[in-house]
């Protein structure tokens, strides 16, 4: 996991050359221009979801991983929390290996709170649990990127 703001996305150049990608997208574009739904970038290798929720109460989520993709999540408008865990602290519940999803519940170890200019960078190990309200029930617009990073 990495959590850090968008002035500083650059420092995490060379993990990976998809992430490269989406890091060279971010900072190029930013999420200015991204319309609801799947974004391309790189075809499979990277692209953006755009969507809106309203965050709920903690009870009220689950946490989630991937194997194929890590997640970079910003926030464009609103606020929230994401809760953190490694997988392997996780009871796996379900899996989708077609949309490279996997339901899992545990205990979150960490809580980072999100706003536009925030970035969090998911990767297959670590389980994270999204949509959480961080006093009251708050609008988001946000985007996560999604990078190929099979391992």
């Amino acid at each position: 996991m990495i959590y850090t703001d968008m002035e500083h996305l650059g420092t995490y150049r060379g993990i990976a050359p998809a992430l490269d990608t989406a890091i060279a997208y971010l900072q190029q574009h930013g999420t200015d221009g991204l319309t609801a739904g799947r974004n391309e970038v790189d075809g499979d290798n990277v692209f953006i979801n755009r969507f809106a929720y309203t965050t709920m109460p903690e009870a009220e989520t689950a946490f989630e991983a991937h194997r194929r993709y890590l997640d970079i999540h910003l926030v464009v408008e609103g606020e929230e929390l994401i809760g953190i865990a490694p997988i392997g602290t996780m009871t796996v519940t379900g899996e989708d290996v077609e949309n490279d999803g996997i339901d899992c519940t545990g205990e979150t170890e960490a809580w980072l709170p999100m706003a536009p200019g925030k970035v969090l960078i998911a990767f297959p190990e670590d389980a994270h649990r999204v949509k959480i309200q961080k006093n009251d029930p708050c609008h988001v617009e946000k985007a996560v990127v999604k990078v190929l990073i099979e391992r």
